[in-house]
């Protein structure tokens, strides 16, 4: 594949990109920064696209290697905690939900993803709301699917454990 062919395919991608960025960092200008400078990487390296790879799964990983970069820094840099932030998640409703009681479930699920650890977030986002199988899933974050199945039930778990009443 060549930079050419990537770029071209960026467009249909980025609104995915978009989606997957904005629920690891909870905040809207640090996903537009990340999905940039995931498009930056990607087109700077078109070369490390490895013959049968899926181009989304490998802006996804990218996407999540930045996003964990990021952190390292952020952690270093303030040696805090990256807190949910709450008042941004209640301005994102579901359209589909049809009551209010609806509503309040779903920003407690959104918060609770939030809430999980970051390697189990990821897995979620990308197979539970991204669709990405488990092959696909193991591609974008380099572990192999095991690890893959392994964090999806400890995070659905981790839900379940909050809403069990």
């Amino acid at each position: 594949m060549t930079g050419a062919d990537l770029a071209s395919m960026l467009p249909g991608m980025l609104p995915r990109l978009w989606a997957f960025a904005l629920r690891l960092s909870g905040d809207q200008h640090d996903a537009q920064d990340l999905v940039q400078r995931a498009c930056v990487r990607a087109l700077e390296r078109t070369h490390q696209l490895r013959p049968g790879s899926a181009p989304l799964s490998w802006m996804f990983s990218i996407v999540q290697s930045i996003w964990i970069n990021e952190q390292r820094a952020r952690n270093v840099r303030s040696r805090g905690n990256v807190d949910c932030d709450r008042e941004f998640l209640e301005t994102v409703a579901d359209p589909l939900a049809a009551t209010p009681e609806q509503h309040a479930m779903d920003r407690q699920i959104v918060c609770a993803v939030q809430a999980l650890p970051e390697a189990q977030r990821a897995v979620v986002l990308l197979v539970g709301v991204e669709g990405l199988s488990y092959h696909e899933a193991a591609d974008a974050l380099g572990v192999p699917i095991g690890t893959i199945m392994s964090r999806l039930s400890r995070a659905r778990r981790a839900i379940g454990a909050l809403f069990k009443d």
